[in-house]
């Protein structure tokens, strides 16, 4: 601890100081931010630091450790020359407010991804500006709310089926909308029927997951579509599960209005950890001029931005959206081109169908059909043995797992959620199916061992409810 504090600011003159403080630090900082001792830093050699965050690496899970199954999130793998090419120097040391002029590079991988996005969809016009998944669905709901509003017939009510993200619900609650639930078919996706039933003159549209969140497509799209256009309203698409349909599925030629993205899903992003998010949106030729400014156009000899449309809801985020996501996804597109998006979703519609066809029967399936992108089982063959959805999520932890989503949806009973994604080898996926193979054995002669699982993971199983109410961090704290 210094006797003395001594503060010396330059005040651009050299050997010249415009300011100088010399005293205590108890004169200038509270006491209560002064140690009384000395910190516990070990004084270890470089070696010992590296080697201690390496093997704190080891404990922690992620996609480059082994295969990431959490369904509806798409944790795959994606290329590191995208990490690197993101993180050049000419990207990284550009300012938000500098001068467009100044960012004609950036301003031109912008407006490029727009366009691609907008051409590999159908939609006439995107917006990148939102940051994330469900900023996105609030982007285009309200834009719903601009458009009804200057129809002179402002809407109170907006359809959410059952097999939507749970994200659609909450994201229409917070435009001002009361949600109307469309129950699923035993088939697992809508009827046009039960749609027509409910959308009337105050209801301003439905919102879509497709694929749903069973993993099924949802085939009388364009027909529903139809009956909500008839009615005045509009159709919005969360496209967070697009990574099934890309190079196959347009969804702005079925009928769709708004349609979002999740670039750190779908576009090569590593998704998890906190961030950073991507999203955007893309709208029809009528919507275009409620995208939230600024938009980005070129005219003959630039980029710029544009701050003038007439019906805008105004800007979502401070900035432009993380404009390092977009770099990402701008990369991955240009080096797979049409033809290789078309394999991205085809490879992640047979890896789902390859881990469906291995696994049903042994866990039970509630909607026995081919999939697309991922697949939904249910646990209650397990449940009858003793065993919860809980219990084996916990137990693929000791088999070297990440666990899939559990207990969503919730039309379906002990949910187990799967996406393999398109990044998976037959290798990879054979691994997994035999460790939930191996898991269902347990089930059935020693069900003891999964309900305490996990046993080889750093912490054992915790009292969830006690651990959220009581979270402690430090390591000494038992």
């Amino acid at each position: 601890m210094p006797e003395k504090l001594i503060f010396e600011l330059p005040d651009g003159e050299e050997n010249s100081y415009f300011c100088k403080v010399d005293g205590n630090p108890q004169d200038y900082i509270s006491p209560q931010f002064i140690r009384n001792t000395p910190p516990l830093i070990p004084n270890v050699g470089e070696s010992g630091v590296v080697r201690h965050f390496i093997n704190l690496s080891t404990l922690n899970y992620h996609v480059d450790k082994n295969l990431y199954p959490l369904g509806s999130c798409t944790m795959k793998y994606n290329p590191k020359v995208n990490e690197t090419i993101a993180s050049d120097p000419s990207f990284t040391q550009l300012h938000p407010d500098q001068p467009t002029s100044s960012a004609q590079g950036a301003m031109r991988i912008m407006g490029e991804l727009q366009q691609m996005l907008g051409e590999l969809t159908g939609f006439t016009a995107v917006s990148l500006q939102p940051v994330a998944g469900a900023h996105s669905e609030l982007t285009g709901i309200l834009m719903f709310r601009k458009y009804h509003q200057n129809q002179g017939i402002p809407r109170s009510k907006i359809l959410v089926p059952d097999s939507a993200h749970g994200t659609n619900p909450a994201s229409g609650a917070l435009a001002g909308y009361t949600i109307v639930k469309v129950k699923s078919n035993d088939q697992g996706t809508i009827d046009p029927e039960a749609v027509e039933k409910l959308m009337d003159e105050d209801s301003a549209g439905i919102m879509i997951t497709n694929p749903n969140t069973l993993g099924l497509y949802e085939p009388k799209l364009p027909e529903i579509c139809r009956i909500i256009h008839h009615q005045g309203g509009l159709v919005y698409m969360d496209g967070a599960n697009l990574n099934a349909l890309l190079g196959m599925v347009k969804p702005g030629e079925l009928g769709v209005d708004i349609l979002h993205f999740n670039l750190h899903k779908t576009f090569s992003t590593p998704h998890g950890g906190g961030g950073p998010g991507g999203g955007g949106v893309a709208v029809t030729e009528q919507l275009k001029s409620y995208l939230p400014v600024p938009v980005i156009y070129r005219d003959d000899f630039e980029w710029k931005f544009n701050y003038e449309l007439k019906n805008s809801i105004g800007p979502v985020h401070s900035y432009f959206g993380n404009f390092q996501v977009m770099l990402k996804a701008y990369c991955y597109i240009l080096r797979l081109g049409l033809n290789g998006l078309k394999r991205v979703a085809e490879q992640a519609i047979i890896n789902a169908n390859y881990i469906r066809t291995q696994l049903e029967g042994i866990y039970h399936l509630p909607y026995s059909r081919v999939c697309m992108h991922e697949v939904v089982f249910s646990g209650d063959i397990q449940k009858k043995r003793g065993v919860k959805t809980l219990d084996l999520a916990k137990s693929l932890l000791d088999q070297g797992y990440h666990a899939p989503t559990i207990y969503f949806p919730l039309i379906v009973s002990e949910a187990l959620m799967i996406e393999p994604t398109e990044t998976e080898s037959t290798e990879s996926l054979d691994g997994f199916i035999q460790a939930m193979k191996k898991l269902d054995e347990l089930s059935q002669h020693n069900p003891e061992i999964l309900t305490a699982s996990p046993h080889k993971t750093p912490v054992g199983r915790l009292d969830e409810v006690k651990a959220a109410r009581e979270l402690k961090v430090r390591f000494n704290e038992q």
